[in-house]
């Protein structure tokens, strides 16, 4: 298991002349062994290609590997055709960044066009044949391709593994975030657990929980699908069992990158420090 950080958790830092060179070489200095780039929050300068280019160039000075490119995407747009060719087209780019893995979003919500029964399982087979054709072009050139528990629509277990199952594609599978889980209302062990076989790559973050019943906290803080409340966090400081969802990891045996992905209303640098030096203690320990 090796330790990595999202370009995302630095996101906070970008609008302040902090740029993602600054991030890779200050995930070197923490003793990370990876650093994931996300399409969002990233400041793109000029052309895409040239760009990323020299953020792999920088990454492989510090000697971190790119474990996984993540992206936006919806297989419920009016054009899905279109849709497909964009993220065939991303795929090219999580390759030309060394990325043996990109992540990209599905769906989220039940669209406006959809006049029948207003179910999950019947936009399904159009999500399953749009990200198929995606991730058999991925398969092409050397890029596994999957989704994350995430953007509420698609983020419970049962879902993404009906994805992963619909889909029925060796080079697709799931980038499990071990607190996402809590935006479905669902215990993270036990949802982390269920997806398990199908992971390609992981996310580490932390969040506070609180009971739809009490007040509302305040500023920072959402609610799940449930009416619950949730406010992203260091890791270490909230209600996710992070420790406990990394031995279920060491005892499946997965040997991949675990990513931070700090989302905090904390300072963002402190904020990640903590988090490196939490994860590598939490991994030492197992």
């Amino acid at each position: 298991m090796k330790t990595s950080i999202s370009s995302y958790s630095f996101s906070a830092l970008y609008r302040d002349g902090f740029t993602i060179f600054d991030a890779i070489r200050k995930t070197k200095e923490l003793g990370l062994e990876g650093f994931e780039i996300a399409e969002a929050g990233l400041k793109t300068e000029g052309d895409l290609a040239d760009f990323l280019l020299r953020v792999r160039e920088e990454a492989e000075k510090n000697g971190l590997p790119i474990p996984c490119y993540t992206v936006s995407g919806n297989m419920l747009t009016d054009d899905p055709d279109r849709e497909v060719e964009r993220l065939c087209r991303q795929a090219d780019m999580a390759k030309l960044l060394g990325a043996p893995v990109m992540r990209h979003d599905v769906a989220y919500g039940l669209p406006e066009w959809k006049k029948g029964a207003r179910t999950f399982e019947a936009v399904l087979p159009r999500i399953a044949e749009g990200v198929r054709r995606v991730t058999a072009y991925a398969s092409s050139i050397g890029v596994k391709t999957c989704m994350e528990n995430h953007g509420f629509f698609a983020q419970d277990s049962d879902r993404v593994l009906a994805i992963v199952t619909a889909v029925d594609h060796d080079n697709y599978g799931v980038l499990g975030d071990m607190g996402n889980f809590t935006c479905a209302d669902e215990r993270p062990d036990i949802a982390f657990a269920k997806v398990l076989p199908n992971l390609f790559h992981v996310h580490v973050k932390d969040m506070f929980l609180r009971s739809g019943m009490l007040p509302d906290p305040g500023e920072g803080w959402f609610r799940s699908r449930g009416g619950n409340y949730i406010r992203c966090t260091i890791l270490g400081h909230g209600d996710v069992p992070v420790p406990q969802c990394l031995g279920l990891l060491q005892r499946s045996g997965y040997e991949g990158f675990v990513s931070i992905e700090f989302e905090g209303m904390e300072p963002p640098m402190k904020a990640i420090e903590i988090c490196a030096a939490n994860l590598k203690r939490y991994i030492a320990a197992l």
